[in-house]
């Protein structure tokens, strides 16, 4: 027999949190976010409740824990959009379609309550949580950016009754074995065509007082109609900034500036910590701080989190200078080994094509956001 428990003490919060972690123990692939940042969702003053509302639920099977899922209304997404939805995140489970059936019919009548229409996901309270659910390249070690889930999980969602929304692709990203200088030259011509120049902050802390501001206009603006996005508040600025902090480094942003100082372009990577949390849950510990230092010094991989191009400059190849920029690094760096691209949307060409023609790379992952009308 499954039975329903919504979320209510802290034993229920750490079992929430924690049920994961335990799900995918001695998956090689699977990458846990960080143990603070997902507590922080029980916190009243949660920086998300203030545009939105969230509701937990766990799954038992004769007194075992066997699944977990949260709904999401996200108001502020749903005035945008002009939707009716309810957004489902954190969705694990073991493999079998009554415990999945149990659990998206707790956050579907939570849903009808609240008078919504849908339910979609796995999307979280932004574009920049974790979001959509891997269909293809279960074998491939997960970005710390992205959720990994097992290979079972799509027949579970079509069992419930979900079908397809939209896909998004991730590439791995290589220099192309002989370099022939079209690249830099072309990135050379775009800068004096519109007397553009790179930033020169000093350093990461120089940086983030410089552009933090800017950057998040940025966003709100070159992705104001991509799916699933929400306008950032103030309080989600400043809880992804303290982030950041975390994992940033100077050398691995390009900020393109105007004449006047501008932003017009930002390509932002991150050193990929994917490996340096696993052995801790991702708690950060002593030592998983000690793995993620050794990282940032000599990273494997590089996590291309975000490009973005105000809108006014989208037809005048900005992005090639981005693209330079991390040739240029690629080729350089004694330890990146490749990069790898987060969330592409399948139907976003300019930047697939940017990464096939640009570069040596292939799309080894592929994700899916599901949706499921429920009246």
């Amino acid at each position: 027999m499954i039975t329903i428990r919504e979320v209510c003490t802290k034993k229920d919060q750490r079992a929430f949190i924690e049920f994961p972690l335990n799900l995918y123990k001695g998956c090689d692939q699977f990458v846990p976010p960080l143990y603070g940042d997902e507590k922080k969702m029980f916190r009243k003053d949660y920086v998300y409740y203030d545009t939105s509302e969230a509701v937990y639920y766990l799954a038992y099977r004769d007194g075992e824990l066997v699944g977990r899922i949260s709904g999401i209304l996200q108001k502020a997404a749903n005035e945008k959009w002009g939707q009716k939805r309810v957004r489902f995140t954190r969705f694990d489970a073991v493999n079998d379609p009554e415990v999945a059936k149990a659990l998206f019919g707790a956050v579907e009548e939570w849903a009808r309550e609240k008078g919504m229409e849908e339910v979609v996901g796995p999307l979280g309270f932004s574009d920049l949580e974790r979001e959509g659910m891997l269909i293809d390249g279960f074998e491939h070690l997960a970005t710390f950016e992205e959720q990994y889930n097992y290979d079972y999980y799509p027949a579970l969602m079509e069992a419930c009754g979900y079908g397809k929304e939209v896909d998004w692709f991730e590439s791995m990203v290589r220099p192309k074995a002989e370099d022939d200088g079209k690249m830099a030259r072309l990135s050379e011509l775009i800068m004096k065509r519109y007397h553009l120049r790179y930033d020169d902050a000093k350093n990461t802390n120089d940086f983030i007082n410089r552009y933090a501001d800017m950057f998040f206009e940025m966003i709100d603006t070159s992705y104001a109609e991509v799916y699933g996005t929400v306008p950032f508040t103030d309080g989600m600025k400043k809880m992804l900034i303290s982030n950041f902090r975390l994992i940033i480094k100077k050398e691995y942003v390009t900020v393109i500036l105007d004449e006047e100082g501008k932003p017009v372009c930002f390509g932002l990577c991150f050193p990929s910590i994917a490996r340096a949390v696993q052995k801790s849950g991702g708690r950060l510990t002593p030592g998983c701080l000690i793995r993620i230092l050794k990282t940032l010094k000599a990273p494997e991989i590089l996590d291309l989190a975000l490009i973005g191009v105000a809108p006014e400059w989208e037809n005048k190849g900005v992005s090639v200078m981005v693209a330079s920029g991390l040739d240029k690094m690629l080729r350089e760096s004694k330890s990146i080994r490749f990069a790898e691209t987060n969330l592409n949307l399948e139907d976003n060409y300019p930047i697939r094509n940017l990464w096939k023609q640009r570069f040596d790379s292939v799309e080894h992952k592929k994700r899916r956001s599901y949706v499921k009308k429920i009246v």
